[in-house]
């Protein structure tokens, strides 16, 4: 039998004709939420680039650390958008590590993704403080507006926004084919009440080793004629710009593997680089001041 054979029936709605970044990302985190079009395109990709699986958990161990660490300094509300399929170690689970009062709503554009938040969070009991909505991060106000219509999150207390590799799939606009990203990152920190913090993480090829050029071209390349979403690569400065007036958690924008280490969970897997920019991700979160 052949692996498309063996995969289960998808849910409504789902496309299997092109491979879809968030179960290609699934497929590189182990997880079972992919289809034989996935799993096809991203074994391509690993055996081009076979960095991308450390790639991947690393930037699965920054939002980790992120959500614990935001969790520690009080944050009781988390917003996250682009989340994908929820395998272990979702927010939710993270931040329940450190308390029992915290609240989730997740946002995907992917079928499989929603699909799967509501299953796990209907299986573990926790519909009544965690949600999953289908939005589109290029619609700020109405996403936003659905997430608040959950009555998960209380939109005058301090917020989390977590937009974890989620800005570097291309989000053109649909009436020009421009690139709106750090536009409707700029409505969302106008949203997002005083206090709250933003969270990103973003694909790079401003500072990385220079043997690593090429790969990511090829990279990019493969999802840009292969995969359901196109990539863009923003340098450093304007990942940080997407901050805009935010106030910069320490140690600032780094590497995946250099934000908060310490924080790790026990359990994690570890994940060495020969250098941190291996990663090809810099990561960091911001406060509204």
């Amino acid at each position: 039998m052949s692996d498309a054979l063996s995969d289960p029936i998808p849910p409504q709605g789902i496309d299997l004709d092109r491979p879809s970044v968030a179960r290609v990302y699934d497929y590189y985190l182990g997880g079972t939420a992919n289809w034989a079009i996935d799993r096809e395109f991203g074994q391509r990709v690993v055996e081009r680039f076979p960095l991308v699986r450390n790639i991947a958990v690393a930037n699965r161990l920054f939002l980790n650390r992120l959500v614990r660490h935001l969790t520690t300094r009080g944050i009781r509300q988390f917003l996250d958008i682009g989340a994908g399929v929820p395998t272990a170690g979702a927010t939710h689970q993270v931040a329940a590590e450190i308390t029992d009062d915290a609240r989730v709503v997740y946002v995907d554009n992917e079928p499989v993704a929603v699909a799967h938040a509501e299953i796990l969070l209907d299986e573990e009991g926790n519909t009544d403080r965690n949600a999953v909505i289908y939005g589109d991060l290029r619609d700020p106000d109405e996403l936003w507006s659905e997430a608040m219509a959950t009555g998960i999150l209380d939109p005058d207390e301090p917020i989390a926004l977590l937009m974890i590799a989620v800005l570097h799939v291309f989000q053109p606009d649909r009436e020009t084919g421009e690139d709106i990203g750090a536009q409707c990152v700029a409505r969302y920190r106008e949203l997002l009440p005083r206090g709250s913090y933003l969270g990103i993480s973003h694909i790079t090829d401003d500072g990385i080793p220079p043997e690593l050029g090429p790969k990511l071209a090829e990279l990019k390349a493969m999802y840009d004629s292969s995969s359901s979403s196109n990539a863009i690569w923003r340098s450093r400065a304007d990942i940080t710009a997407l901050m805009g007036d935010f106030e910069l958690v320490d140690p600032g924008m780094v590497w995946t593997p250099e934000w908060h280490p310490e924080e790790t969970g026990p359990n994690a897997k570890q994940i060495h680089f020969s250098r941190p920019n291996e990663a090809v991700i810099w990561a960091g979160a911001g406060r509204k001041p």
